[in-house]
């Protein structure tokens, strides 16, 4: 079936001499793999390599066996150029990051219109702007709600969080924390993109509440790994 959709690129891998393939979260059909045969020597081609950078926005004309096999794309354009996403070395490291978050998080094949909404304001807002520390923190958070497991606030008064419940708790269990990661938590929700510069984090606290973060994800999803983009990432927070 030939279909018209909007995408945002999670990873293309060289595969073979000349042929990438490429994952995509679509507005239309969820995660989709393509293979892109010839592009990495082609230079007549519609299809051009720098298309295929993690987090770009396209819009594609694409041909969906829906056999689990890879698809393939006939038309692609760009819809939303970036201005600094990937020349900013903190903000391509950390769409590297995010890309490889989402790699791992998200595998249904279906239409899943919130999250691809989500996926297409937060990478435009972190592109326009310049105090985005806190970026990844507060995307991952929020990518939860569409994952399933977005932290139950109801009472959110409590001190502590424990992990595997998602729920806020009066009596420490072994997956709670609190403290420190937990004023990070209680910061962090409720709040949007634009009030990320009011949330003061030092480099440490920072680290230690992506780790919780991590250990959040693989608590509620089977067969997650954690990224080895992270240390690149750290080390250049440090």
């Amino acid at each position: 079936m030939l279909v018209n959709t909007k995408a945002i690129v999670i990873s293309a891998l060289k595969y073979g001499e000349a042929d990438l393939i490429v994952r995509c979260f679509t507005e239309e059909a969820g995660v989709k793999s393509y293979i892109l045969r010839g592009i990495l020597k082609s230079k007549k081609g519609k299809l051009r390599t720098a298309m295929f950078q993690p987090a770009t926005q396209l819009e594609l004309v694409a041909m969906h066996k829906d056999k689990g096999t890879l698809e393939s794309i006939r038309e692609a354009k760009v819809i939303q150029p970036y201005v600094s996403l990937h020349t900013d070395i903190l903000k391509s490291s950390m769409v590297l990051f995010l890309s490889e978050m989402l790699r791992n998080a998200i595998q249904e094949e279906e239409e899943n219109r919130g999250l691809y909404a989500f996926l297409e304001h937060a990478f435009l807002w972190l592109d326009l702007h310049q105090q985005t520390a806190n970026f990844h923190l507060f995307f991952l958070l929020e990518l939860t709600k569409y994952l399933g497991f977005y932290p139950d606030t109801s009472a959110i008064e409590n001190a502590h969080f424990n992990l595997e419940t998602g729920t806020f708790e009066p009596v420490e269990r072994f997956y709670s924390i609190s403290e420190e990661n937990l004023q990070t938590l209680k910061a962090l929700l409720g709040i949007n993109f634009d009030a990320l510069s009011d949330v003061k984090l030092n480099q440490k606290r920072r680290a230690d509440f992506v780790n919780m973060l991590l250990a959040y994800y693989e608590l509620h999803l089977h067969g997650f790994k954690k990224p080895k983009s992270l240390a690149v990432l750290s080390s250049l927070f440090n």
